[in-house]
Formats: C-alpha cells, sequence, structure tokens
C-alpha cells in the first residue's frame, strides 16, 4: 500500500493538489483508514478560484477508496463506489491547506461502508462524504 501514498496512482489527484500522507487499521475489525494534505490547484476551482463540489467528491471518493483498501488483505480491493454522498459546508479556494481523512465504518463480505471529511487549519469541517464501495475478493 505504500506505493500509493502521495497521489495514490491516480493522476488527477496530483492535478488537483491531493497527496495521501498515511495509512492503517483502526481496531481488530480491520476497519482502515487513509490521511491526506490538500493544496487545492486553480485546476480544482472555478474561475472565482473556489473549489468546485464535485472536486470535493473526487477527493473524498479517494480517501474512502484508500481506506477500504487500508483494511483489506491478500489480493481483495475495492472494486468500485456502488453510491456517494457528498456535502459541501463552506467553500475552499485555491492554495488553501486541508487535512482529508477517510475511514471505513463496516465492512460486510461484498461491500464496505465508508466515511470522509476534509478540515480546514482551524479543524472546522469543509466537506464530507459517506460511500457504499464494492469489495472484490481476491
Amino acid at each position: 500500500m505504500s506505493r500509493w501514498l502521495g497521489d495514490a496512482g491516480t493522476p488527477v489527484l496530483a492535478a488537483i493538489g491531493v497527496s495521501f500522507d498515511d495509512y492503517g487499521i483502526e481496531d481488530d475489525d480491520r476497519a482502515g483508514w487513509a490521511a491526506a494534505s490538500w493544496e487545492p490547484t486553480p485546476v480544482a476551482c472555478n474561475p472565482h478560484g473556489v473549489v468546485q463540489a464535485g472536486v470535493h467528491a473526487v477527493v473524498l471518493d479517494a480517501a474512502m477508496s484508500f481506506a477500504v483498501n487500508a483494511g483489506l488483505s491478500g489480493k481483495d480491493r475495492t472494486g468500485a463506489a456502488l453510491e456517494l454522498k457528498t456535502e459541501t459546508m463552506r467553500p475552499a479556494t485555491a492554495g488553501e491547506r486541508l487535512a482529508v481523512r477517510g475511514a471505513v465504518m463496516r465492512q460486510a463480505k461484498q461491500v464496505a461502508f465508508a466515511e470522509a471529511r476534509i478540515e480546514d487549519a482551524k479543524g472546522r469541517l469543509v466537506s464530507r462524504s459517506t460511500g457504499t464501495f464494492l469489495v472484490q475478493r481476491g
């Protein structure tokens, strides 16, 4: 999994300024988590310099997917997001330093339920998401 630190092997994440810093397993249930820093680039923003809501969704989706993968073993991997709900609470702007964290809330045999959040430098919630992910067993 360490090879996925940085842009997680996804060029669009590098283009919008995301870098995954750490990941792990929270408890005995193998609930994975992932953490990233995000400094939005102008590519992530509208003409006024505000990050588009859809870009928040891309970042949150990646954080949840990385978290699911962190808790899987062997050749098991996430296949795809089956459902994603994203809420943007406050604006983020190009160059702002943001913290991203994704975590698995429940893992079943074929699906995983995860959530992710983006916070500003003051710890205020900027956006959050919940998602359901298909798990492909090796």
